[in-house]
């Protein structure tokens, strides 16, 4: 079967709900990114054979096809097709999925897959409520009540399950956060994310500044901060703090073929390895990624062993901790620069967002193989194990 390769791996740094890229329309800072990734491969921007775009709330300032949107808004011409999709939080991962299949399957040759979610401007679950509130009903149909009888589908919910189910106290949530801030604000001072990292412009009270370093790190975090803020539910361990920020953000990978490298010149930075997809529980809904892992691992022929860096989507601290738990990972090679807790979670934009840290943090510590999950509205979950070149 033909190899999928990844050329270039960019994202924005987050914004935080209401922050320093409240000023962007998501089809702006969508185009920023695909001009990103043209930008620093050099390639013919004609050459883009499509655009897989994910994004959740597709409504609003992010409706009318805002894959299509972020094309029209970037320098690609006309000509370069554009899609949509929403596999909620993997809706990028995705999108890197369906880039590699179509590459493997010699249907096309260079794809960039991306994502967007303002939301500041679009806010997480306001499509559905202004549908609801004008009558329109909602997305529970007959036979899912038939079949999940009084059951409201919510991650906050299955968080707390899988909080209970392995045994997970509030300490060992907040810890946990605590971490996950040292971790971005240490990679921060570093410089380890300014590889990866598209500068937007913006206006302050200053004047006009670059955008370069995510909004939502807490520099000088205390477990004492953390562990003071409200739960979200009264006996739970969940708390906004122990949880991922709302955030702004885009993001973009360019998968290209083999000949693709060789007809442009491109250097490729990691081959995809393998891609998975798995389908589970849609009322604990949030633990998919562990099973799914499994799965992946026995596809690829590789133990967990093998992988030198995981990045695992913090859309609540219990989700990675049990993640770890069940595959037996090494802590220290779990989302070593931080995750989503500090470093915001851009709904539609994450999968690719983490691919761009994983791609670029396997170059710096100089890994061979990396493996990208997360969880998923549905009880859905996508893996992806790339291997560095």
């Amino acid at each position: 079967m033909a190899e999928a390769y990844i050329v270039e791996a960019v994202r924005t740094a987050g914004g935080k709900r209401g922050g320093k890229l409240a000023g962007w329309h998501p089809a702006d800072m969508g185009g920023a990114v695909l001009d990103a990734v043209v930008d620093r491969t050099g390639i013919d921007p004609a050459a883009i054979e499509d655009v897989i775009m994910g994004c959740v709330s597709q409504g609003g300032e992010q409706g009318f096809q805002v894959g299509r949107g972020a094309v029209l808004a970037s320098k690609l011409p006309e000509s370069v097709p554009a899609v949509s999709i929403d596999r909620q939080c993997g809706s990028s991962q995705q999108a890197i999925q369906f880039a590699a299949q179509a590459v493997m399957s010699g249907t096309q040759d260079v794809v960039i897959a991306a994502g967007v979610e303002s939301m500041t401007r679009v806010p997480m679950g306001s499509t559905g409520m202004l549908f609801a509130k004008a009558g329109l009903g909602s997305s529970k149909s007959t036979r899912q009540e038939a079949r999940y009888p009084g059951v409201q589908f919510s991650q906050f919910v299955g968080a707390q399950m899988i909080a209970d189910k392995y045994g997970f106290t509030r300490e060992q949530l907040d810890h946990y956060a605590l971490e996950s801030h040292r971790r971005a604000a240490a990679a921060t001072e570093r410089g380890d994310f300014r590889d990866e990292i598209v500068g937007l412009e913006i206006e302050t009270p200053e004047g006009e500044a670059c955008h370069l370093t995510d909004e939502g790190i807490r520099f000088d975090a205390t477990y004492e901060g953390i562990h003071s803020v409200k739960l979200l539910q009264e006996g739970g361990v969940i708390s906004a703090a122990n949880a991922s920020q709302i955030c702004d953000g885009a993001s973009a990978v360019m998968v290209v073929s083999e000949r693709a490298l060789k007809e442009h010149g491109l250097t490729p930075l990691a081959r995809i390895h393998n891609l998975t997809v798995t389908g589970g529980d849609p009322v604990v809904m949030l633990e998919e990624p562990l099973f799914a892992t499994d799965k992946a691992l026995k596809r690829a022929g590789l133990s967990i062993q093998d992988i030198d860096l995981y990045e695992v989507n913090e859309a609540f601290a219990p989700v990675p901790l049990a993640w770890l738990r069940h595959t037996g990972g090494d802590h220290a090679k779990l989302n070593v620069n931080g995750g989503a807790i500090a470093l915001g979670h851009p709904l539609g934009a994450s999968g690719t967002k983490l691919m761009a840290t994983l791609v670029h943090a396997l170059h710096k510590r100089g890994g061979r193989y990396g493996l990208q999950t997360m969880c998923e509205g549905g009880g859905l979950a996508n893996v992806t194990i790339i291997e560095r070149l």
